[in-house]
């Protein structure tokens, strides 16, 4: 009795969770099973083989077909697929002796969010990366990777503590956004959002954030404010959701394909429009279909951009990431001295400026009829 539940617990586990456009894969994969389930047969004839590659085939050139050509709102179904590696898999298998760090010092731990220091390469490394768990249990302790006011809070002690000691700082991103529960707004989770911004901006060692899944919100931006903002290729950046855009513009959450378009949260489309710095490619078929490839493609990403950051001085790291974020929606974009950037002096039409001011400002309207009768008033009289 025992070996027959143990059977059919392992075979639940061992299913594949299979996304809405992937029937033609899913129907490909169950025949390439029967033909490899070695309890069906004695052993696997020349014909099984042959019809074995064949299917393989297939099924590559069907994968390669479809995620070549995946709509904003696949590709945002593909960012949070159950068996997506999440950061605590890429902390385990990119990095050495990871030493976890807990506590805000002020309230509690959250478990959403692992931080603590590790080596990447004989370098010493802070590491932060947003939990959405793996199973029910972990999801539910982890909150779904939805991050409260006391993880925002122990990120900010800790990357401060990095800058002390001359560390860099790699985040990886995956959050559908902030805890919107009563408990995180009693704590301040709006402020705690605005300080780890600020926190972010303002400091004087390297940081690299990776989005690996979803990047939602103000709880994603919270620690993707960093000299270089990267992207997994099926990975989704946005302000809110398609769910919820659709629900507010259209009064009709099923209305998921038009806002994902409207949106441009795709990995490409934000290359794009200069809001991130880097896709990183994802295996055939996602990268949950390959994870120990990811991981390679993500490392080889870590370590090119550590090595182009890690030639720049603290001022020099500090302003490469202050003109990033200035210049992002910005076709001239800001100065590059220190003095037009500190007093944010966008180098537009000096006519645009003025004119703006005049119809903007009532006492610069005043004034400037004041000027305009003076000067008829002075030309009558001396006609």
């Amino acid at each position: 009795m025992y070996h027959i539940i143990a059977f059919f617990v392992i075979k639940i586990k061992s299913m594949k969770n299979y996304l809405e456009f992937e029937n033609e894969i899913r129907s490909l994969e169950e025949n390439l099973d029967k033909l490899k389930d070695p309890y069906n047969s004695d052993g696997l004839t020349e014909v099984q083989t042959e019809k074995i590659n064949d299917i393989e085939s297939e099924l590559k050139e069907k994968l390669s077909n479809i995620y070549s050509n995946l709509n904003p709102w696949q590709k945002t179904l593909v960012a949070r697929h159950e068996e997506r590696p999440k950061a605590k898999y890429f902390i385990e298998n990119l990095f050495d002796d990871f030493v976890i760090l807990s506590g805000d010092r002020h309230f509690s731990d959250d478990k959403a969010v692992l931080a603590g220091f590790a080596t990447f390469e004989n370098r010493s490394i802070l590491v932060i990366g947003q939990e959405k768990g793996n199973d029910l249990d972990t999801r539910i302790k982890s909150n779904f990777g939805m991050m409260k006011s006391e993880g925002y809070k122990k990120c900010i002690r800790l990357m401060k503590l990095a800058e002390k000691f001359n560390i860099p700082i790699i985040s990886f991103i995956d959050t559908p956004g902030a805890s919107p529960e009563p408990g995180s707004e009693e704590r301040g989770i709006a402020e705690s959002i605005a300080k780890s911004i600020e926190t972010s901006m303002s400091l004087r060692v390297p940081n690299i954030s990776i989005i690996i899944g979803e990047g939602g919100s103000g709880g994603a931006i919270a620690l993707a404010s960093s000299n270089k903002v990267i992207m997994l290729e099926n990975a989704i950046y946005s302000v809110i959701s398609p769910e919820g855009c659709a629900a507010i513009l259209w009064r009709d959450p099923k209305k998921t394909l038009e806002a994902s378009q409207a949106m441009k949260l795709s990995a490409n489309d934000l290359l794009n429009f200069g809001v991130i710095d880097e896709v990183i490619k994802e295996p055939i078929g996602g990268a949950h279909r390959d994870k120990i490839e990811t991981v390679n493609q993500v490392r080889d990403c870590i370590r090119r951009n550590l090595d182009e950051l890690s030639i720049l001085n603290h001022e020099q790291i500090l302003n490469q990431r202050k003109q990033k974020f200035l210049s992002i929606g910005r076709e001239k974009g800001f100065g590059q001295s220190h003095e037009e950037t500190d007093k944010l002096s966008s180098k537009s039409n000096l006519y645009l400026n003025f004119k703006r001011k005049i119809f903007q400002n009532k006492i610069y309207t005043f004034v400037l009829g004041a000027v305009i009768f003076l000067l008829l008033f002075l030309g009558i009289f001396i006609l």
